[in-house]
């Protein structure tokens, strides 16, 4: 094995703002500094985590440029588009046909795709081809 997954990092320019708005969007807080030692600088990368353990630790990481090109790489969500929007995402391209997802952009225009779980809350189980 060459490497193992750590963590995420999402580039910003805003990096504080778009790291409240992922908190917002995934029900994420900001990772606390261990007892006994300082916040970190404002400036520094700010660390997201997922309370109850389930997801991935994000770091979002202050970047002097704008975002100019589509990612190479994304993030995969469960969740209600409705709902995103509202929080400030901007749709890209909205399901149809046999692809059942919509595709989003956070408020600094980094690409996600949002499936939406069933009615019970439950991921859907089935596979889509990309």
């Amino acid at each position: 094995m060459a490497a193992r997954f750590k963590d995420l990092v999402l580039d910003a320019n805003d990096h504080q703002a778009l790291a409240d708005w992922w908190c917002a969007a995934l029900g994420y807080t900001r990772r606390l500094p261990p007892p006994g030692e300082a916040d970190p600088p404002p400036e520094w990368p700010v660390p997201i985590h997922d309370p109850q353990g389930n997801g991935p630790l994000i770091w979002v990481s202050p970047v002097p440029e704008s975002k100019s090109v589509k990612n190479r790489m994304h993030l995969d969500v469960w969740g209600r588009t409705d709902e995103l929007l509202a929080l400030g995402a901007t749709l890209l391209r909205a399901r149809e046909g046999e692809r059942d997802w919509d595709v989003l952009a956070d408020p600094e225009g980094n690409e996600f795709c949002v499936f939406t779980p069933d009615a019970h809350g439950i991921p859907a189980s089935r596979l889509t081809r990309r």
